[in-house]
């Protein structure tokens, strides 16, 4: 286990193991699944105003990118050339964030009305991609408002799309 200081701001040492084999695949695939799935769940929900049919569109989404991302993670390298760890452990530690991050903003379509599911399902997302900015500035010594454009711009180029998408 190697641990190493590479900010002269904070003091504590990071686990680079611990970075690569646990943080790193959670943080892609809170990312992705945060990320991914917000043009199908806001699509649907603009296309249909039905706030139940954009909640089995989140979950299904949320659910098939898991998998996938389970998956692809687990089969792109055996981790011992990269010293990344397990590929199942990284696979299982990739989908299971992935799920999470594309049902959280999915579960507020289980209000019966749609307008109010919206407005609390953009305050999920905003609270969502703040967390991530935050674990990217924590974990990675990264600026935190750096973190927070790059992943706002993100997130809002693929919820604009959604919106486009399911207003069309």
């Amino acid at each position: 286990m190697e641990m190493i200081s590479t900010s002269t701001t904070r003091e504590e040492p990071i686990n680079t193991d611990f970075l690569l084999k646990v943080v790193q695949p959670a943080l892609t695939g809170l990312i992705d699944g945060s990320v991914s799935t917000l043009a199908p769940i806001f699509a649907a929900a603009y296309a249909t105003h039905n706030p139940h049919t954009a909640f089995i569109i989140g979950v299904s989404a949320g659910v098939g990118a898991g998998i996938s991302m389970a998956f692809a993670e687990a089969l792109s390298d055996t981790g011992k050339e990269t010293g990344r760890g397990h590929p199942v452990i990284r696979g299982a530690i990739v989908g299971v964030m992935t799920l999470i991050g594309g049902i959280l903003h999915t579960l507020p379509f289980l209000i019966p009305h749609i307008t109010t599911a919206l407005y609390v399902a953009f305050a999920v997302v905003g609270v969502e991609l703040i967390a991530i900015a935050y674990l990217r500035y924590h974990f990675f010594k990264l600026s935190f408002w750096s973190s927070v454009v790059q992943v706002v711009l993100g997130g809002g180029l693929v919820l604009a799309a959604g919106l486009l998408i399911g207003s069309a």
